[in-house]
């Protein structure tokens, strides 16, 4: 393959660059998670990691590590069919840098208190996953699992890895005690809600209905003010029965308080709606990652 295909997959070197720092950040942050609170404290954990710390219970002599990179390798070819060849190579560098830092990454982390131990675990697991996913590839187990489900479906992340882990949990709970398996719980409910805030919460987009007479006036500060695009659609008073202008517009988290202010200014009585998306796809305003 020649040195153009390998950069039109991978990217240029500073993209090679940066997605090995996510990757490799995101992947040490899990592995601190593990080693130093979930095996300590004898959680489950999450996902793949989650199963191989129930065989590594069950059977001391099976190392963490080796388990998770053999249940790896049918779920790659997953990846590689539906997901794409750019993800793949990445998801191969993740697993390797992930097994690697299971193996070395070693910190002591002195939390006692199970609950704290739980939301501690949930926080670093969270945030390292989120990382990871978003960069161009993935740490291998449930996140090729997750993408795939969210490109094909639109499945956020953190739904996917909440209901595999639940499957996990229920296992888990039956091999080992309930009181193990509730901790574990709420160490999976703060790691899922962490991945998503990570993906796609910090960058998450507003969309916006304003109806005013005055819809003129709004939609030019709209894109002189905000600089961000805005439909017009036609609409119609169910009371009134007078034709109605309704402005649409998708704006950032940051750009929302600036909208509401331009908007009182121009018309206090204007009806404004504002909700949270999904994903958003298009140049500029877009917050889908780029798997």
């Amino acid at each position: 393959m020649s040195f153009e295909k390998v950069q039109s997959v991978l990217g240029s070197p500073r993209q090679v660059l940066w997605n090995l720092l996510l990757i490799s950040t995101g992947s040490l942050l899990c592995a601190v998670s593990v080693n130093a609170i979930l095996i300590p404290q004898e959680f489950i954990g999450a996902g793949f990691t989650g199963v191989a710390l129930v065989l590594h219970y069950l059977f001391p002599s099976l190392e963490v590590p080796v388990v998770y990179f053999a249940m790896n390798i049918p779920v790659f070819l997953l990846g590689w069919a539906y997901v794409g060849r750019r993800f793949f190579l990445y998801s191969i560098v993740g697993m390797l840098i992930f097994s690697a830092a299971l193996n070395w990454s070693h910190v002591p982390l002195p939390v006692e208190n199970k609950i704290l131990g739980a939301l501690l675990a949930g926080i670093i697991m969270g945030v390292g996953s989120g990382i990871i996913l978003r960069s161009w590839g993935s740490a291998g187990g449930t996140d090729i699992l997750s993408v795939i489900l969210l490109k094909r479906f639109s499945i956020r992340l953190g739904s996917t890895v909440l209901a595999f882990n639940a499957c996990v949990l229920v296992a888990g709970g039956l091999l080992f005690s309930l009181e193990s398996a509730l901790y574990t719980l709420v160490y999976l409910y703060v790691n899922s809600n962490m991945v998503n805030l990570v993906v796609t919460g910090l960058s998450q987009r507003k969309a916006v209905y304003i109806i005013s007479p005055s819809w003129e006036n709004i939609s030019h500060g709209i894109l002189e003010k905000l600089n961000r695009g805005v439909t017009i659609l036609e609409g119609q008073g169910g009371y009134s029965g007078k034709p109605e202008k309704i402005l649409f517009a998708v704006i950032t988290f940051r750009e929302l308080s600036r909208l509401k202010r331009l908007v009182r200014e121009v018309d206090p009585n204007a009806f404004m709606v504002v909700s949270d998306t999904l994903e958003v796809m298009g140049h500029r305003i877009g917050n889908q990652p780029h798997w």
